[in-house]
């Protein structure tokens, strides 16, 4: 439940901001809270994650679409707080690739 809520939040801040240009809005996906052999990672160790779901795109972007999931620099674009959320703006030539569901 905890997840449609954040997914249902993430797409009301999305429909209420469009990006210019070849710019992406992306909301980031969570990252599993421990580790493989069972070990816990507090907040403060975890690394920004390097994926996410595109929540809008600018007029120019040609390759992403709202629903995507992404990966991108760590380093790209801009990170904002939108309604408790963080946020990444960047360009589409930031994104690295799309994953697929096959």
């Amino acid at each position: 439940m905890a997840t449609e809520t954040k997914e249902k939040k993430a797409s009301t801040v999305a429909k209420n901001f469009q990006p210019l240009g070849d710019r992406v809005f992306i909301t980031y996906t969570e990252e599993m809270e421990r580790t493989a052999g069972g070990i816990y990672v507090p907040d403060s160790a975890k690394e920004k994650p390097q994926r996410g779901i595109v929540q809008a795109v600018g007029k120019k972007v040609e390759n992403v679409k709202v629903g995507d999931q992404v990966l991108f620099d760590k380093y790209s674009g801009s990170k904002l707080r939108i309604d408790d959320e963080e946020c990444l703006i960047i360009k589409e030539e930031d994104i690295l690739g799309v994953f697929t569901n096959t």
